[in-house]
């Protein structure tokens, strides 16, 4: 069936208008440029030769003997080749020295680039290490060294490698300053203590990164130190304080990497084969299973097709071993949004992004055009995946991403057979820049006859060093829903460090539909506006920043019917000691078009309702052994009273025992009756060594009276080949005082990594 795109003259200047103005700007090489430390404009000479000319230079040194990685810094390359100091603070002193003195080295041989470290510590009784797991998402929290490597010098995009002074790993990628932790490669890490600081060695093979041909190669490199027990974060080179971590992905400020010389980057080919064995137990399923034992096999290949560009195949593709989603307690009458975690879909995902500004964007339920947990999971349940493929890479100034899926049926949860085709591209322009476009197809609508496409083009610019602006133009295609199906979105962000600025303006029509995509909210406009002003102190043995701050949010249908109208003033203050603590005052306005179910037996009707809430928050730094947010809200709910006490943290039981508990308790009290929702859970992590780890995740919510468990055991037994051991089990806890079995599964898969 033929598509028909339909614009009106407003849409259509919308459109037309994020395409002309990269062409304005290059007619204008100033506005590309910026300005220059004096507020003038700089000359047309050669503005990129002179930043070039402003960057710290390093050079890498060629050793004969490899690296031992263990921590111990004991191996004759430290005792023949000086190391890198100087460190820059980005906070709490910008542009002073750091407080404790940091030796680096950058070495490499015929096979490995290395990052090594002497972190010395004045006091190194209080070096925070509490966290072994490789990838953890505490390793943030913990003093550690990142270096990010910019292989193609373009100051867009770029591989990153942490290690903490526990000797945790977690590697990631890095595309026009937005991270992406969940991409894995293989590497080695080791760290040790002493009374003079920490030491950290990793090993990164050269064929575990991209970069151009050619054997003298030279690349951007970033290297940032943090500092927990100071709060502070050093640098190579000079780094705003408005970007915080993300300093180490501005690779338009990062250092120069000369002398290295690399192997010819050969097209790898990896090969991953899995064998597993799961046995099941589901009360609920119609007819009932018990004890079915399955047995599977499948295999994930990765081809580098260039020194860039990346094919993955999986046929057969599982994902036993995920970890099983966090309750979340959901008081609106709108759908709850989980994150992925399913590797397949995580690694290279940065690439689909679309329509998101990764230097801040501004929230408002905005459709997720691409959204990956559509394809394989229907509901709760699994929708098994018979076979896919990937690309994504770049080439020249081009990011491409295609993804294919195709999916079996799968009767219990009334799904056919489906294939689920997504393809990107977006080009770089002007410094830090880009527009692209974005095409999604399912040969199987999930709510009418025929298919289901969306096709869309998007643009982000990034002007002097703090100013961005992004919009995206999308329209959908399915059979009945045809006239109304645009959406699109313009933004405006300054998010500086003293002052703060943005707008938005978001419109989702009654037809758009994203089937491989995700629409919260349907069918409504919106306006935002936000101001800050955020100043730091000098002279304050106590706090560090202040923070204050506005916003409006306003939300109507398309014919223009107010909807939603928040207005909210906060105040914030940061701390020495990373501690935060923050007030948040709302008004809020929310119309009720239909009645929707907020707990078993209690309905909100039809109506406008009205009310306030003062929200209470304190974070206490990772330093501490109790880490994390404790919260307290209280104020009116629609017709009633809603009041919320909540934490979510970490507790250090020892270095390699933590909890991580979940607690969120709801009262709520309105004419039609009075109700507690709860979401009590917590995750309980042992760690045996940096790559073998056991996490058991329990959790019990009240609105759907269920109490869940996982448990998960996680060796990488040799980088990149892994066994894991999941068990899950779940119980409802009604009848009150029961808890009745309904489902369990237990899963044993077994992974190995050939590369060659």
């Amino acid at each position: 069936m033929p598509f028909t795109l339909s614009l009106s003259r407003h849409h259509c200047r919308v459109a037309l208008g994020l395409f002309l103005l990269p062409l304005l700007m290059q007619a204008h090489p100033e506005a590309q440029a910026g300005r220059g430390a004096s507020g003038q404009r700089p000359t047309a000479a050669a503005p990129a030769a002179q930043a070039a000319a402003d960057r710290r230079v390093i050079r890498a040194t060629r050793i004969t003997q490899p690296i031992r990685i263990d921590g111990q810094l004991d191996d004759q390359a430290y005792r023949d080749v000086p190391p890198i100091t100087d460190f820059i603070q980005q906070v709490p002193a910008n542009g002073k020295p750091g407080t404790e003195r940091t030796e680096m080295w950058v070495l490499f041989d015929d096979d490995n680039i290395y990052i090594t470290c002497r972190c010395l510590d004045a006091n190194a009784s209080r070096i925070v290490a509490n966290d072994m797991r490789r990838d953890s998402s505490n390793t943030g929290g913990q003093d550690n060294l990142t270096v990010a490597f910019n292989t193609f010098n373009d100051q867009r995009s770029g591989f990153m490698f942490t290690l903490t002074a526990s000797g945790s790993l977690r590697d990631g990628t890095t595309t026009d300053q937005g991270s992406n932790f969940d991409w894995n490669t293989v590497f080695n890490g080791g760290a040790s203590r002493s009374d003079q600081g920490w030491f950290g060695e990793m090993a990164i093979p050269f064929k575990s990164l991209r970069y151009p041909t050619g054997r003298d190669q030279t690349w951007g490199i970033q290297l940032r130190r943090r500092l927990i027990s100071k709060n502070e974060m050093t640098y190579l080179t000079l780094v705003s304080p408005a970007w915080n971590q993300q300093g180490v992905h501005h690779f338009s400020e990062a250092a120069t990497l000369v002398g290295l010389e690399a192997p010819p980057a050969a097209r790898n080919i990896e090969v991953k084969p899995y064998a597993m064995s799961r046995v099941t137990t589901d009360r609920l399923s119609r007819p009932p299973v018990s004890n079915h034992v399955e047995p599977d096999a499948g295999v994930d290949v990765k081809y580098a097709l260039t020194e860039s560009l990346t094919a993955d195949l999986s046929v057969n593709t599982d994902f036993a071993q995920v970890e099983a989603d966090e309750a979340q307690v959901n008081l609106t009458r709108f759908s709850l949004v989980f994150p992925e975690k399913r590797e397949f879909f995580l690694e290279g995902g940065d690439i689909f992004n679309f329509g998101r500004n990764a230097n801040g964007d501004l929230g408002g339920d905005a459709p997720s055009i691409f959204y990956s947990r559509s394809i394989g999971l229907s509901g709760s349940r699994v929708v098994p995946v018979i076979a896919g493929g990937r690309l994504t890479g770049k080439a020249g100034p081009w990011s491409i991403g295609a993804l294919n899926m195709l999916t079996n049926d799968e009767p219990a949860a009334r799904v056919k057979q489906t294939d689920f085709t997504v393809a990107r591209v977006r080009r770089d322009i002007l410094r830090r820049s880009n527009i692209g476009g974005l095409f999604t197809g399912r040969s199987v609508s999930a709510v009418a006859p025929g298919a289901n496409y969306v096709w869309g083009a998007d643009a982000n610019f990034a002007f002097y060093q703090n100013v961005f602006m992004s919009g995206y133009v999308a329209q959908s295609h399915t059979d009945g829903k045809s006239g109304d199906n645009l959406n699109y979105r313009a933004q405006f962000n300054y998010p500086a460090d003293r002052y703060g600025l943005a707008f938005d303006r978001l419109v989702v029509q009654k037809d758009f539909n994203p089937e491989v995509g995700f629409v919260r909210r349907a069918d409504f406009r919106r306006n935002f506006a936000r101001a800050r002003f955020s100043p730091r102190t000098t002279g304050n043995a106590l706090v560090r920043k202040w923070t204050y701050e506005s916003s409006l949010d306003y939300v109507t249908d398309n014919d223009n019917r107010l909807e939603s109208r928040n207005l909210t003033g906060s105040f914030a203050t940061e701390f020495h000691n990373s501690d935060t603590a923050s007030v948040d005052y709302s008004r809020l306005y929310e119309f009720i078009p239909a009645p929707f179910t907020i707990s078993r037996g209690v309905r909100i009707p039809i109506g406008g309702y009205r009310f306030d809430n003062v929200h209470v928050a304190y974070s206490a730094g990772s330093q501490r052994r109790a880490a994390g947010t404790f919260s307290v809200d209280a104020g009116s709910f629609y017709n009633g009273d809603k009041t919320t006490a909540a934490f979510r943290g970490r507790i250090e039981v020892t270095r390699q025992l933590g909890l991580e508990p979940n607690i969120s308790l709801n009262w709520i009290d309105l004419p039609q009756g009075s109700f507690t929702n709860t979401v009590v859970g917590g995750r309980t992590i042992f760690t045996m060594t940096p790559r073998m780890f056991v996490a058991a995740l329990v959790q019990y919510s009240s609105s759907n009276t269920s109490l869940s468990t996982n448990l998960r055991f996680r060796w990488e037994y040799q980088p990149g080949s892994e066994v894991f051991v999941v068990y899950t089990e779940g119980r409802s806890t009604l009848p009150v005082g029961h808890t009745d079995f309904e489902n369990r599964g237990f899963v044993v898969k077994f992974n190995r990594l050939f590369r060659f």
